[in-house]
Protein backbone atom coordinates (compact mmCIF):
# COMPACT_ATOMS: atom_id res chain seq x y z
CA UNK A 1 0.00 0.00 0.00
CA UNK A 2 1.16 3.20 -1.27
CA UNK A 3 -0.39 6.08 0.91
CA UNK A 4 0.11 9.73 1.78
CA UNK A 5 -1.50 12.28 4.56
CA UNK A 6 -2.60 15.28 3.04
CA UNK A 7 -3.43 18.22 5.72
CA UNK A 8 -6.74 19.90 5.42
CA UNK A 9 -6.23 23.81 6.39
CA UNK A 10 -8.77 25.81 8.59
CA UNK A 11 -9.53 27.54 5.50
CA UNK A 12 -11.36 24.66 3.56
CA UNK A 13 -12.76 23.32 6.64
CA UNK A 14 -14.94 26.71 6.78
CA UNK A 15 -14.60 28.07 3.54
CA UNK A 16 -16.91 27.62 0.89
CA UNK A 17 -17.83 23.19 -0.23
CA UNK A 18 -15.88 23.99 -3.66
CA UNK A 19 -13.06 25.29 -1.84
CA UNK A 20 -12.72 22.06 0.00
CA UNK A 21 -13.89 19.95 -3.02
CA UNK A 22 -10.89 21.47 -4.85
CA UNK A 23 -8.52 21.14 -2.79
CA UNK A 24 -8.88 17.41 -2.17
CA UNK A 25 -9.05 17.06 -6.21
CA UNK A 26 -6.13 19.11 -6.29
CA UNK A 27 -3.95 16.20 -3.24
CA UNK A 28 -5.22 13.46 -5.77
CA UNK A 29 -4.17 14.90 -8.48
CA UNK A 30 -0.73 15.37 -7.38
CA UNK A 31 -0.52 11.69 -5.52
CA UNK A 32 -1.45 9.90 -9.45
CA UNK A 33 1.54 12.37 -10.58
CA UNK A 34 3.97 11.19 -7.79
CA UNK A 35 2.60 7.30 -8.33
CA UNK A 36 2.83 8.39 -12.15
CA UNK A 37 -0.51 7.44 -12.93
CA UNK A 38 -1.70 10.51 -14.37
CA UNK A 39 -2.85 8.96 -17.42
CA UNK A 40 -5.18 6.33 -15.79
CA UNK A 41 -8.88 6.72 -14.74
CA UNK A 42 -8.98 4.86 -11.23
CA UNK A 43 -11.85 3.94 -9.11
CA UNK A 44 -11.89 5.32 -5.82
CA UNK A 45 -13.42 4.48 -2.41
CA UNK A 46 -14.45 7.92 -1.10
CA UNK A 47 -13.85 7.99 3.12
CA UNK A 48 -16.28 10.80 4.74
CA UNK A 49 -16.35 10.23 7.96
CA UNK A 50 -19.99 12.80 8.32
CA UNK A 51 -23.00 11.93 8.95
CA UNK A 52 -24.65 10.99 5.28
CA UNK A 53 -28.21 9.74 4.06
CA UNK A 54 -26.69 7.38 1.56
CA UNK A 55 -28.98 6.10 -1.00
CA UNK A 56 -26.25 3.56 -2.75
CA UNK A 57 -22.68 2.60 -2.59
CA UNK A 58 -21.75 5.44 -4.61
CA UNK A 59 -24.20 8.62 -3.30
CA UNK A 60 -25.04 10.30 0.16
CA UNK A 61 -25.90 13.60 1.38
CA UNK A 62 -24.55 15.28 3.76
CA UNK A 63 -26.91 15.83 6.90
CA UNK A 64 -24.68 17.87 9.44
CA UNK A 65 -21.13 19.02 9.61
CA UNK A 66 -19.10 17.98 12.26
CA UNK A 67 -15.50 17.91 14.15
CA UNK A 68 -15.47 21.73 13.76
CA UNK A 69 -16.23 21.81 9.74
CA UNK A 70 -18.44 24.35 8.61
CA UNK A 71 -17.92 24.29 4.52
CA UNK A 72 -20.56 26.17 2.57
CA UNK A 73 -22.98 24.70 0.54
CA UNK A 74 -22.63 21.43 1.34
CA UNK A 75 -25.13 19.77 3.70
CA UNK A 76 -28.03 18.26 2.02
CA UNK A 77 -25.82 17.34 -1.17
CA UNK A 78 -24.66 14.16 -2.64
CA UNK A 79 -20.66 14.54 -1.61
CA UNK A 80 -19.90 12.24 -4.42
CA UNK A 81 -21.24 14.30 -6.87
CA UNK A 82 -19.48 17.61 -5.04
CA UNK A 83 -16.25 15.29 -5.51
CA UNK A 84 -16.69 14.28 -8.64
CA UNK A 85 -17.86 18.04 -10.13
CA UNK A 86 -14.49 19.05 -8.26
CA UNK A 87 -12.61 16.37 -10.42
CA UNK A 88 -13.72 17.15 -13.85
CA UNK A 89 -13.09 21.23 -12.84
CA UNK A 90 -9.40 20.00 -11.55
CA UNK A 91 -9.00 17.22 -14.30
CA UNK A 92 -8.48 14.40 -12.59
CA UNK A 93 -9.09 11.13 -14.48
CA UNK A 94 -11.42 9.11 -11.00
CA UNK A 95 -14.50 7.14 -10.77
CA UNK A 96 -15.76 6.86 -7.04
CA UNK A 97 -16.81 3.47 -6.46
CA UNK A 98 -17.60 3.48 -3.23
CA UNK A 99 -18.85 5.99 -0.76
CA UNK A 100 -17.75 4.83 2.77
CA UNK A 101 -17.71 6.26 6.06
CA UNK A 102 -14.24 6.11 8.67
CA UNK A 103 -16.06 3.50 10.78
CA UNK A 104 -17.16 1.21 8.14
CA UNK A 105 -14.01 0.94 6.69
CA UNK A 106 -12.19 0.04 9.67
CA UNK A 107 -14.74 -2.84 10.21
CA UNK A 108 -14.09 -4.16 6.91
CA UNK A 109 -10.51 -3.94 6.79
CA UNK A 110 -10.41 -5.66 9.73
CA UNK A 111 -12.81 -7.97 8.93
CA UNK A 112 -10.45 -8.42 6.12
CA UNK A 113 -7.98 -10.46 8.65
CA UNK A 114 -10.14 -11.41 11.20
CA UNK A 115 -13.70 -12.76 10.61
CA UNK A 116 -15.12 -12.77 13.70
CA UNK A 117 -14.85 -8.22 13.36
CA UNK A 118 -18.76 -7.10 13.74
CA UNK A 119 -17.86 -4.02 15.43
CA UNK A 120 -16.29 -0.96 13.88
CA UNK A 121 -15.05 1.81 16.17
CA UNK A 122 -13.40 5.17 15.54
CA UNK A 123 -11.89 6.80 18.49
CA UNK A 124 -10.01 10.28 16.79
CA UNK A 125 -10.63 13.59 16.49
CA UNK A 126 -14.15 12.22 16.94
CA UNK A 127 -15.69 9.42 17.41
CA UNK A 128 -18.25 6.76 15.90
CA UNK A 129 -19.41 3.17 15.79
CA UNK A 130 -21.17 0.57 13.36
CA UNK A 131 -21.94 -3.01 13.28
CA UNK A 132 -23.35 -5.93 11.18
CA UNK A 133 -27.15 -6.24 11.50
CA UNK A 134 -29.66 -8.45 9.82
CA UNK A 135 -30.95 -6.97 6.76
CA UNK A 136 -34.40 -8.09 7.82
CA UNK A 137 -34.04 -6.12 11.21
CA UNK A 138 -33.43 -2.91 8.91
CA UNK A 139 -36.17 -0.58 8.31
CA UNK A 140 -34.47 1.58 5.80
CA UNK A 141 -33.01 -1.09 3.96
CA UNK A 142 -33.19 -0.86 0.17
CA UNK A 143 -30.48 -2.83 -1.04
CA UNK A 144 -29.84 -5.91 -2.43
CA UNK A 145 -32.69 -8.72 -1.95
CA UNK A 146 -30.41 -11.79 -1.90
CA UNK A 147 -28.11 -9.62 1.03
CA UNK A 148 -28.53 -11.51 4.47
CA UNK A 149 -26.73 -8.74 6.42
CA UNK A 150 -25.58 -5.03 6.15
CA UNK A 151 -22.79 -2.46 8.15
CA UNK A 152 -24.97 -0.15 9.99
CA UNK A 153 -23.13 3.38 10.52
CA UNK A 154 -24.50 4.24 14.07
CA UNK A 155 -23.78 8.26 14.06
CA UNK A 156 -23.54 7.14 17.77
CA UNK A 157 -21.57 10.68 18.57
CA UNK A 158 -25.14 12.17 18.34
CA UNK A 159 -26.49 10.50 21.07
CA UNK A 160 -27.60 12.21 23.82
CA UNK A 161 -28.92 14.94 21.59
CA UNK A 162 -32.01 14.84 22.53
CA UNK A 163 -31.26 15.33 26.47
CA UNK A 164 -30.79 11.67 27.63
CA UNK A 165 -27.10 11.82 28.38
CA UNK A 166 -27.86 15.44 30.45
CA UNK A 167 -28.03 13.66 33.76
CA UNK A 168 -24.26 12.73 33.29
CA UNK A 169 -22.99 15.67 31.55
CA UNK A 170 -20.95 18.33 33.68
CA UNK A 171 -20.32 22.19 33.84
CA UNK A 172 -17.24 21.56 31.37
CA UNK A 173 -19.05 20.14 29.32
CA UNK A 174 -22.29 22.41 28.86
CA UNK A 175 -19.45 25.02 28.36
CA UNK A 176 -17.94 23.28 25.41
CA UNK A 177 -20.85 22.58 23.74
CA UNK A 178 -21.70 26.19 24.30
CA UNK A 179 -18.52 27.43 22.80
CA UNK A 180 -18.66 25.18 20.05
CA UNK A 181 -19.58 25.36 16.14
CA UNK A 182 -22.84 22.81 16.21
CA UNK A 183 -24.13 23.80 19.33
CA UNK A 184 -26.77 20.85 20.79
CA UNK A 185 -25.56 18.40 18.33
CA UNK A 186 -22.94 15.44 18.94
CA UNK A 187 -22.77 15.61 22.66
CA UNK A 188 -21.58 12.42 23.05
CA UNK A 189 -18.93 12.41 21.08
CA UNK A 190 -18.33 16.19 23.15
CA UNK A 191 -17.72 13.95 26.49
CA UNK A 192 -15.08 11.30 24.65
CA UNK A 193 -13.42 12.33 21.45
CA UNK A 194 -10.32 14.42 20.83
CA UNK A 195 -11.44 17.28 19.51
CA UNK A 196 -12.55 18.39 23.17
CA UNK A 197 -10.90 16.29 25.59
CA UNK A 198 -7.77 19.26 26.00
CA UNK A 199 -10.76 21.66 26.22
CA UNK A 200 -12.42 19.89 29.08
CA UNK A 201 -9.75 19.50 31.41
CA UNK A 202 -8.83 22.87 30.54
CA UNK A 203 -12.25 24.44 31.86
CA UNK A 204 -11.45 21.80 34.91
CA UNK A 205 -7.99 23.73 35.83
CA UNK A 206 -9.70 27.24 36.01
CA UNK A 207 -12.37 26.18 37.82
CA UNK A 208 -9.75 25.15 40.29
CA UNK A 209 -7.79 28.39 39.46
CA UNK A 210 -11.31 30.36 40.54
CA UNK A 211 -11.23 27.84 43.55
CA UNK A 212 -7.32 28.86 44.47
CA UNK A 213 -6.67 24.82 44.69
CA UNK A 214 -4.22 25.21 41.58
CA UNK A 215 -1.64 27.63 40.89
CA UNK A 216 -1.89 29.96 44.40
CA UNK A 217 -5.30 30.72 42.26
CA UNK A 218 -3.17 32.68 39.73
CA UNK A 219 -4.25 31.70 35.93
CA UNK A 220 -2.91 32.77 32.49
CA UNK A 221 -4.01 34.76 29.92
CA UNK A 222 -2.87 31.58 27.58
CA UNK A 223 -4.45 29.34 30.22
CA UNK A 224 -7.94 31.61 30.40
CA UNK A 225 -7.71 31.16 26.49
CA UNK A 226 -10.52 28.38 24.47
CA UNK A 227 -8.69 25.68 23.47
CA UNK A 228 -4.99 26.35 24.31
CA UNK A 229 -4.51 23.25 26.46
CA UNK A 230 -4.53 20.53 23.27
CA UNK A 231 -6.10 16.54 23.84
CA UNK A 232 -2.28 15.81 22.59
CA UNK A 233 -1.05 17.40 26.48
CA UNK A 234 -3.17 14.47 27.79
CA UNK A 235 -1.26 11.98 25.94
CA UNK A 236 1.95 13.46 26.98
CA UNK A 237 1.21 14.13 30.42
CA UNK A 238 -0.18 10.20 30.80
CA UNK A 239 3.07 9.14 29.34
CA UNK A 240 5.16 11.08 31.72
CA UNK A 241 6.47 8.80 34.11
CA UNK A 242 9.20 11.33 35.62
CA UNK A 243 9.50 11.81 39.47
CA UNK A 244 9.27 15.72 38.90
CA UNK A 245 6.77 15.99 36.14
CA UNK A 246 9.10 17.53 33.75
CA UNK A 247 6.85 16.97 30.50
CA UNK A 248 4.01 18.54 32.63
CA UNK A 249 5.83 21.38 33.85
CA UNK A 250 6.93 21.78 29.96
CA UNK A 251 3.77 22.11 28.74
CA UNK A 252 2.74 24.45 31.61
CA UNK A 253 5.72 26.68 30.83
CA UNK A 254 4.41 26.86 27.51
CA UNK A 255 1.26 28.34 29.08
CA UNK A 256 2.52 31.09 31.08
CA UNK A 257 2.88 28.74 34.11
CA UNK A 258 5.35 27.72 36.53
CA UNK A 259 3.68 24.65 38.91
CA UNK A 260 4.69 23.69 42.02
CA UNK A 261 4.78 20.22 43.07
CA UNK A 262 1.21 19.79 44.18
CA UNK A 263 -0.10 21.55 40.90
CA UNK A 264 1.60 19.26 38.49
CA UNK A 265 -0.09 16.23 40.90
CA UNK A 266 -3.52 17.69 40.15
CA UNK A 267 -2.87 18.84 36.51
CA UNK A 268 -2.03 14.97 36.21
CA UNK A 269 -5.16 14.39 37.98
CA UNK A 270 -7.40 16.17 35.71
CA UNK A 271 -6.09 14.87 32.63
CA UNK A 272 -6.42 11.15 33.64
CA UNK A 273 -10.02 11.59 34.44
CA UNK A 274 -10.40 13.02 31.77
CA UNK A 275 -9.46 10.51 29.55
CA UNK A 276 -10.71 7.76 31.72
CA UNK A 277 -14.32 8.99 31.83
CA UNK A 278 -13.66 9.28 27.79
CA UNK A 279 -13.27 5.64 27.98
CA UNK A 280 -15.58 4.33 29.79
CA UNK A 281 -17.89 6.09 28.24
CA UNK A 282 -16.76 4.66 25.02
CA UNK A 283 -16.99 1.16 26.45
CA UNK A 284 -20.26 1.86 27.63
CA UNK A 285 -21.73 2.24 23.93
CA UNK A 286 -19.41 -0.67 22.85
CA UNK A 287 -21.25 -2.85 25.68
CA UNK A 288 -24.54 -2.37 24.28
CA UNK A 289 -23.48 -2.92 20.48
CA UNK A 290 -21.39 -6.18 21.53
CA UNK A 291 -24.86 -7.91 23.48
CA UNK A 292 -26.72 -7.00 20.26
CA UNK A 293 -24.09 -8.68 17.73
CA UNK A 294 -22.93 -11.28 20.08
CA UNK A 295 -24.86 -14.82 19.36
CA UNK A 296 -24.51 -18.47 20.19
CA UNK A 297 -22.94 -18.89 16.96
CA UNK A 298 -20.88 -15.81 17.57
CA UNK A 299 -18.75 -16.78 20.42
CA UNK A 300 -16.06 -13.67 20.09
CA UNK A 301 -16.55 -10.71 18.76
CA UNK A 302 -13.80 -8.48 17.54
CA UNK A 303 -14.16 -4.80 17.53
CA UNK A 304 -12.13 -3.06 15.16
CA UNK A 305 -10.46 0.71 16.33
CA UNK A 306 -9.06 2.98 14.10
CA UNK A 307 -8.12 6.73 15.31
CA UNK A 308 -5.29 8.70 16.50
CA UNK A 309 -6.81 8.76 20.62
CA UNK A 310 -7.14 5.07 21.02
CA UNK A 311 -3.86 4.34 19.44
CA UNK A 312 -1.92 7.01 21.20
CA UNK A 313 -3.29 7.57 24.66
CA UNK A 314 -1.81 4.83 26.81
CA UNK A 315 -4.71 4.20 29.15
CA UNK A 316 -7.08 3.91 26.45
CA UNK A 317 -6.88 0.17 25.53
CA UNK A 318 -6.24 -0.96 29.24
CA UNK A 319 -9.09 1.08 30.40
CA UNK A 320 -11.21 -0.13 28.06
CA UNK A 321 -10.53 -4.04 27.80
CA UNK A 322 -11.13 -3.82 31.86
CA UNK A 323 -14.43 -2.14 31.61
CA UNK A 324 -15.63 -4.24 28.73
CA UNK A 325 -15.51 -7.44 30.89
CA UNK A 326 -17.31 -6.19 33.52
CA UNK A 327 -20.09 -4.65 31.32
CA UNK A 328 -20.18 -7.68 29.54
CA UNK A 329 -19.27 -10.83 31.42
CA UNK A 330 -18.77 -14.56 29.90
CA UNK A 331 -18.68 -12.49 26.04
CA UNK A 332 -14.94 -12.84 24.70
CA UNK A 333 -14.32 -9.48 23.07
CA UNK A 334 -10.92 -8.54 21.40
CA UNK A 335 -9.61 -5.09 20.61
CA UNK A 336 -8.19 -4.83 17.10
CA UNK A 337 -6.21 -2.09 15.95
CA UNK A 338 -6.45 -1.26 12.58
CA UNK A 339 -3.59 0.72 10.74
CA UNK A 340 -5.55 3.74 7.83
CA UNK A 341 -8.37 1.45 8.15
CA UNK A 342 -10.93 4.16 7.10
CA UNK A 343 -8.24 4.06 4.06
CA UNK A 344 -7.87 0.43 3.64
CA UNK A 345 -11.30 -0.65 4.02
CA UNK A 346 -12.48 1.95 1.81
CA UNK A 347 -10.10 0.34 -0.72
CA UNK A 348 -11.36 -3.07 -0.32
CA UNK A 349 -15.00 -2.20 -0.55
CA UNK A 350 -13.98 -0.42 -3.78
CA UNK A 351 -12.32 -3.51 -5.39
CA UNK A 352 -15.03 -5.37 -3.96
CA UNK A 353 -17.48 -3.23 -6.08
CA UNK A 354 -15.55 -3.25 -8.96
CA UNK A 355 -15.21 -7.18 -9.32
CA UNK A 356 -18.90 -7.42 -8.89
CA UNK A 357 -19.51 -4.83 -11.68
CA UNK A 358 -16.82 -6.41 -14.02
CA UNK A 359 -18.45 -10.08 -13.33
CA UNK A 360 -22.11 -8.55 -14.35
CA UNK A 361 -20.84 -7.01 -17.97
CA UNK A 362 -19.35 -10.48 -18.95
Amino acid sequence: MESKTYAIDQKFMVGTGDQLFDYIADCLNEFKKEQDLLNKSLPLGFTFSFPCRQKSLKSGKLTTWTKGFKASGVEGQDVVELLNEACKRKGVAIDVIALVNDTTGTLMSCAYSDHNTYVGLILGTGTNACYMEDVNKVGTWAGDGNARETIVNMEWGAFGDNGVLDDIRTEYDFNVDRTSLNQGKQLYEKMISGMYLGEISRQVMVKLVQAKLLFNGVSSTKLDTANSFETRFLTDIENDDSNNGMVVTEILNKLDLNPSIDDIMLVRAVCHSVAKRAARLAVAGLAAVTKKVHRENRPEVTIGIDGTLYKKHPLFKKEMEEMMKQLVPGVKVNFMLSEDGSGKGAALIAAVACRLHNNKAH
